[in-house]
């Protein structure tokens, strides 16, 4: 049979692709904006049939039919990055989260410490060979795919076909569903003054030539705005989105002084707009590759001048970095934040720098703290971390001691703030 006439055979109705799942299933679903919403909405629909269903994803986008309350009993998430759709399932107690780096997760497949019993996985349309391109996430699908024992592909003829490591054959599905959507799109909404002032200083340690990490948000936005009189910068990232977009088309990023994978753009997922979807299409500057080979420190570190550029939620007087939690409330996960700190660290005049405002809640905390909340975690340790930058500057930590660290963040701390972290200090005998 050709791959064509197999393609035919399998695609079927979303009814009939979800009904493979089974009370006691490990499911996989993919994440970020390739969530697979038809196969979700429609085993969701099944709700009263099964239980026990775990489903094991990283960040899942939109309104998540699966971690409602109603859904107890039958559905029960084991999140790797927990986002807006778990985060109250996760803290309610309904919902489980495993702290891991993000390069990690798919040797948890490979080793079946996660069995999967099926994957959800979205993908693009094949091509003329009946190869489907994982698109806007590769990430821990392709794992997924080669370790679950069932394999049901949304496939999307609006789906992008991203480069790379990134494809599948059409014969290591079971079922296909074919549809036809939009994918979610995550608007760029500028930067804050800020967040503008965080990018300056972030933008004064990049050196001509350097490689970047950086994900979406204000503040790589305003660093990467920052950026705009460097030349031949470079790009090996867990996530694109339209900054490097548009830096690209701005002759900033060539990516032409990178040591691995010259001219090309490294990455393991993109969220944006519509235009960087149509952008990254078949476009061969972009190489979409699978989180254990974007996100391994080892291989990070093979670029020179690698500058990683990653936020917290808070950050005590020692350097310790909470980005996961505020206090015993989980946010969101371990994510890259490690693995690039890490590789950055590691790299030949690399720059590791965790960037926050100095403030939260219009001035009303400090997010450079005294001690970390009762119960946060500590993502990133203080062995770790090198730079933290603030609006207010740069504080380098690295090789410092702890006196010496109390000093270098109460400098870059909100002046309000600088009495009190001053008092708390003396009273450690760190000031």
């Amino acid at each position: 049979m050709t791959w064509l006439g197999e393609y035919k055979k399998k695609s079927c109705s979303v009814e009939e692709a979800v009904s493979a799942v089974k009370s006691g299933d490990t499911l996989y679903i993919s994440g970020n904006a390739a969530t697979p919403f038809d196969l979700s909405e429609g085993l969701a629909k099944r709700k009263d049939e099964l239980r026990n269903v775990e489903i094991t994803h990283v960040l899942l986008w939109g309104d998540d039919p699966l971690s409602k309350p109603e859904m107890e009993g039958h559905f029960r998430h084991n999140s790797l990055f927990v986002g807006p759709a778990d985060r109250a399932a996760v803290n309610d107690g309904r919902a489980d989260y495993v702290p891991v780096f993000l390069y990690e997760i798919p040797n948890l497949f490979y080793s079946r410490l996660i069995d999967l019993d099926i994957a959800f996985v979205h993908v693009s349309t094949p091509d003329e060979h009946g190869f489907v391109s994982l698109g806007v996430e590769c990430l821990c699908s392709k794992a997924a795919v080669e370790t679950a024992k069932y394999v049901i592909l949304q496939v999307n003829e609006q789906m992008p076909r991203t480069l790379g490591d990134s494809f599948i054959h059409i014969s290591q599905a079971d079922k296909v569903v074919e549809v036809s959507r939009p994918l979610p799109e995550l608007i760029s909404k500028g930067f804050t003054e800020v967040e503008e002032r965080i990018g300056g200083h972030i933008a004064s340690l990049v050196e001509d030539g350097s490689t970047l990490q950086l994900g979406i948000g204000g503040i790589p936005n305003a660093a990467i705005k920052a950026m705009e009189g460097k030349r031949d910068l470079g790009i090996h990232t867990e996530m694109i989105s339209d900054g490097v977009m548009e830096a690209i088309n701005k002759g900033v990023v060539n990516c032409s002084k990178k040591n691995l994978h010259p001219y090309k753009v490294i990455a393991t997922f993109l969220f944006g707009s519509q235009n960087l979807y149509d952008y990254a299409h078949n476009n061969p500057l972009f190489e979409i590759h699978p989180v254990k080979y974007t996100n391994n420190p080892f291989i990070i570190r093979q670029n020179d001048n690698m500058v990683a550029i990653n936020s917290a939620l808070e950050v005590d007087l020692t350097g310790q970095v909470c980005s996961d939690s505020i206090g015993t409330k989980i946010y969101s996960g371990f994510g890259g934040q490690v693995d690039f700190i890490r590789g950055a660290a590691q790299s030949k005049g690399g720059k590791p720098i965790i960037a926050l405002p100095a403030t939260a809640k219009k001035d009303e905390y400090s997010r450079i703290v005294p001690m970390l909340k009762p119960g946060a975690g500590v993502v990133t340790t203080r062995a770790d971390v090198h730079y933290v930058v603030t609006e207010y500057g740069i504080a380098y930590l690295h090789g410092k001691n702890l006196r010496e660290r109390a000093e270098a963040l109460i400098n870059v701390a909100h002046p309000k703030f600088k009495p009190m972290l001053e008092e708390e200090a003396k009273k450690r005998h760190l000031f």
